[in-house]
């Protein structure tokens, strides 16, 4: 009889049984496993390929990567031809990949690459895994005897070549979507076909569409999918599950929200609080393997724009059959917390439940409530007063001990674009964040950590949210920054972030300062494998309370729903997680970055728009980051930033002083320092590069 077989098992057998390369033969030899199950060993063996923890090279001979010096991750390009390959594994450090070194590999192709130098952390693509682009969108060209197109996308740093057969009915100028017929290589550009001519972009609404396009987002279900959530019903019975309905509770959003995850209802206790998280339950209504949940996998998440959402699910689902709407009975996932008075969890539960939302309430609602005292909303919410407040009273409790145990807090200012009737970005201010945020955060992440910390201690296998410890490296890089302003830390390690946080309380630029320490951070992300959770100073972390907009929290729900009330799982369902997991949390993690990318690019495009009638006109701004080309520049009127670049400043010759992080005039001794406050006029706006270009006044 066969063994049972799993990753530890082959890593077990290539650690300690091999010191070469192996063929599939010799590890099903080497593990007593039968021909008959080679396939399954086959599809092991590939999960652990794309996880990072294997290599199969030229030959199809297996090895561990940490002995080949090789690691997996995502390239992210530059448009100057170099970039850097984000590994895998967690806690690893980004690898350095010069321009000759690529192997023609596109930003977001998933990549196995050498590492050539440990000590500069320099290396080499050996091996593209799977290609990001099928299509590309851009701008069609001519060069003598041959077409090409220029990508929109500033990260892929060559042109598509268009032969004249393929070039259909564009013209030159044109912005147009191709297909690659080629990817490039070292010696080769890739070659594409023209298969959609996209309007010209003369309204904000067209600019958002051609960036749907630029980074191929899937904005359509296919039939399958629609067919398959066309059977679904909204009968809800209670048969089961816990019958909460009558319990108070209420869903706390923002005003345009549509899909509603989460719910919240609360109790105080004489020895303290009792919390209810109440999470739609979107596994009962969307299976594993099912067309709707491949095409979510596939999406990883929900995208959203000023003006519209890509979901991850349909509407039928997200906005109705598993929206906490109010006044509507619907299935939950409820997270039972217990606290002390002191904020610390002495009791959890967890039990699939039936909820009727008494209330869809807003941030902005909450705020009036309970900091204006807004005598009209108070009595419009009268029946919810004593709730709020005692979630407000749980939320300081639990924020307090959060921060003390070594939460990061930052405070960053976000954007929010506000359209007029035509679709046009009528303002762009600072989004509010205030204590009605905090409490659903609050309350969201104290569930995130029970259901994390649960899983582990069942020894069952699940997706975490997990965030390296920084880079010291990092950080020391900042330290002329935080010197310029009087900030300073003794050793660039983790406390040195509450060290600057700390001394930055309260001083003109904090944000500015926040957002230079974020950016030295690793980004979180998702593993099979909990290392913690750095930023949140958790030891055990996940995302569960937006499976409406998050694919892991699915599979996270999935998972407890398979252990709720059991001893554990079957065997057949611990392989089969075991397999899948790895890859899930990899191409997930690689959608949540295409997601924030993207929105970042609609931010900036919205930015343009809104400033391309303002040409020549002036404004007071704050320098917010200086390099060797210029400066960037925060509005005060506006939530915009634009350049200035080096070049336009006129009244002397700049230098960029690396020790001091400061451009000084050779002559004048004039010196630009972050944080400074300057007058700038709005020069020109560049719709192709959504830059705005500016001059000091």
């Amino acid at each position: 009889m066969s063994p049972r077989i799993d990753k530890d098992l082959i890593l077990r057998f290539l650690r300690d049984e091999t010191d070469r390369p192996v063929s599939l033969r010799e590890i099903a030899r080497g593990l007593g496993i039968r021909k008959g199950r080679h396939r399954h060993l086959k599809r092991l063996l590939q999960s652990m390929i794309e996880s990072g923890d294997i290599y199969r090279n030229r030959y199809g001979f297996y090895g561990l990567s940490e002995r080949m010096n090789l690691i997996t991750g995502f390239f992210e390009g530059h448009r100057d031809g170099y970039g850097f390959v984000i590994p895998d594994k967690a806690g690893e450090s980004d690898l350095f990949i010069p321009p000759r070194r690529t192997l023609g590999a596109m930003s977001g192709d998933h990549v196995v690459a050498r590492v050539d130098s440990e000590r500069r952390r320099e290396g080499s693509i050996v091996k593209i895994l799977k290609r990001e682009h099928r299509r590309i969108a851009g701008t069609l060209l001519r060069d003598k005897n041959f077409y090409y197109v220029r990508p929109k996308n500033k990260r892929l740093p060559f042109e598509v070549y268009i032969a004249p057969r393929n070039r259909g009915d564009a013209r030159i100028g044109e912005t147009v979507v191709v297909e690659l017929i080629s990817y490039p290589t070292q010696t080769k550009p890739p070659e594409g076909r023209v298969i959609k001519v996209l309007p010209e972009v003369d309204e904000p609404r067209l600019e958002i569409e051609a960036i749907i396009e630029e980074y191929s987002l899937p904005h359509r279900f296919p039939r399958s999918v629609n067919e398959e959530v066309g059977g679904l019903h909204d009968r809800v019975s209670v048969r089961k599950r816990v019958d909460l309905r009558k319990r108070l509770t209420v869903t706390i959003d923002g005003e345009t929200a549509k899909d509603f995850d989460d719910a919240v209802s609360i109790e105080k206790t004489p020895n303290g609080y009792i919390l209810f998280v109440h999470i739609a339950d979107v596994s009962h209504y969307v299976p594993w393997d099912s067309a709707v949940d491949l095409e979510a996998r596939k999406r990883g998440t929900s995208v959203y724009f000023p003006d519209r959402v890509i979901p991850m699910l349909p509407k039928r689902l997200s906005e109705d059959l598993c929206s906490l709407l109010p006044n509507t009975d619907r299935y939950t996932i409820t997270v039972e917390m217990h606290f002390n008075r002191r904020g610390e969890l002495i009791r959890r539960e967890f039990y699939p439940s039936v909820i009727n939302s008494n209330e869809r309430m807003t941030y902005t609602s909450v705020r009036k409530i309970l900091l204006d005292k807004d005598p009209h909303e108070r009595r419009r919410y009268e029946y919810l007063l004593k709730d709020l407040e005692i979630m407000r009273e749980l939320c300081e409790i639990l924020r307090e001990r959060r921060i003390k145990r070594g939460s990061l807090d930052f405070d960053l200012p976000e954007p929010e674009i506000l359209l007029d009737i035509q679709g046009r970005p009528e303002a762009i201010i600072r989004a509010e964040r205030n204590l009605s945020h905090m409490i659903i955060e609050e309350f969201m992440i104290a569930a995130n950590e029970a259901v994390a910390s649960y899983l582990e201690e069942r020894g069952v296998p699940s997706l975490y949210r997990v965030h390296e410890r920084p880079d010291p490296s990092k950080l020391e890089e900042l330290r002329p920054i935080f010197k310029a302003f009087g900030l300073s830390f003794k050793k660039a390690g983790p406390h040195a972030f509450h060290s600057i946080l700390q001394q930055a309380k309260g001083m003109h630029i904090e944000a500015l300062l926040n957002i230079l320490l974020l950016r030295s951070l690793k980004q979180a992300r998702y593993s099979p494998d909990n290392i913690g959770h750095f930023g949140l100073a958790s030891d055990c972390y996940t995302h569960f309370t937006s499976p409406i907009r998050r694919y892991p929290d699915l599979v996270v729900h999935r998972i407890l729903k398979d252990v709720i009330g059991k001893k554990g799982i079957s065997e057949r369902r611990r392989r089969y997680l075991q397999e899948i997991l790895p890859e899930i949390a990899v191409h997930s993690s690689r959608r949540e970055r295409v997601a924030d990318e993207v929105e970042r690019e609609v931010i900036n495009a919205m930015r343009v728009w809104f400033m391309k009638d303002r040409l020549g006109e002036e404004y007071e701004g704050i320098v917010t980051s200086i390099s060797p080309y210029g400066l960037r520049v925060q509005l005060k009127d506006f939530f915009v930033e634009g350049s200035v670049h080096v070049s336009s400043m006129m009244d002397d010759y700049y230098r960029f002083d690396e020790r001091g992080y400061r451009l000084v005039g050779r002559r004048t001794k004039r010196s630009f320092t972050i944080g400074m406050e300057v007058g700038v006029r709005v020069e020109r706006v560049d719709t192709e590069e959504r830059e705005i270009i500016l001059s000091l006044v």
